[in-house]
């Protein structure tokens, strides 16, 4: 197997020639990729007529599909638990009906809290999410708590490694976008991407680290905050992280990951840059 890439959402030549999601699998193939992220981040709005048929035209597509839970969602907040676990099991009864095996979830803010205090938290947030879906017969579908980009906010790597050491279903999703960002460029690089792929394995064992979700683009960032916002890889300013070093770690391991990029427009062309370096260092 090998590592497959698609983007997250649609692109704006996606969107200047069509209207529907409806069409996205099929142009997506077209290009050359291999899966499409469907964004929920600003809540769940499509009805289960319309994500059957999204489902059924990736199938035909050859395209492997997965969702992005809304952003709303905080685990390291004790009072969103309910809120959580509604909007989780809204976003996993959607993939159900698209036929999307992962969904992407926020870990949150810390809200003045220390960080093993919001940790804690959002393991026992985790842990109801689980049950809900398992209770709702939607355990099959994988959650994937995110590294995030703010350093107020939970989910650095060992952060979401250890939320994931809960149950053997939950995938990371690790965006090294927001681990740049985080980081204020640090983890970027053949050292870095060596040391955080090791870690991954180290925690979570060779079989579950090697087919580990992930975000990919490049991310402007602040001194005091960490993500500012995101990038194409066309932007001048120096923007990171380098793709090619990351490429040449995933071949080398042969492992096969999900790529999902999330540049600002052109998400879907830097998923083909990003297949094309990718398949030139296998």
């Amino acid at each position: 197997m090998s590592a497959r890439f698609g983007p997250a959402g649609n692109s704006e030549s996606f969107s200047r020639v069509h209207r529907s999601s409806l069409a996205a699998p099929g142009w997506i193939a077209d290009l050359g990729l291999d899966c499409y992220e469907y964004q929920c981040g600003k809540g769940v709005h499509v009805g289960k007529e319309t994500a059957v048929r999204i489902g059924e035209n990736a199938r035909a597509a050859g395209i492997s599909l997965s969702l992005h839970a809304p952003y709303f969602i905080n685990l390291a907040n004790p009072e969103s638990i309910q809120k959580n676990n509604g909007y989780v099991l809204t976003s996993c009864a959607l993939a159900q009906w698209m036929g999307a095996d992962r969904v992407v979830v926020h870990t949150g803010a810390l809200m003045g809290r220390p960080r093993r205090e919001a940790l804690d938290i959002a393991r026992r947030g985790m842990t109801a999410l689980l049950s809900v879906i398992d209770t709702a017969g939607l355990g099959h579908i994988a959650l994937c708590p995110e590294t995030m980009g703010k350093i107020n906010q939970l989910g650095d790597l060992e952060e979401v490694l250890e939320l994931c050491t809960l149950d053997g279903r939950l995938v990371p999703c690790i965006d090294f976008g927001h681990l740049y960002a985080r980081s204020l460029g640090a983890d970027d690089g053949p050292e870095a991407f060596s040391r955080m792929l090791d870690r991954v394995e180290e925690v979570l064992g060779r079989e579950r680290a090697s087919t580990f979700h992930s975000h990919f683009s490049h991310i402007e960032f602040t001194p005091g905050g960490g993500e500012k916002c995101h990038r194409t890889f066309d932007d001048d300013g120096g923007y990171g992280p380098d793709w090619a070093p990351l490429a040449a770690e995933i071949a080398r391991r042969g492992w096969s990951p999900t790529f999902i990029c999330e540049s600002a427009g052109t998400q879907a062309e830097d998923a083909l840059t990003m297949k094309r370096t990718y398949e030139a260092l296998l």
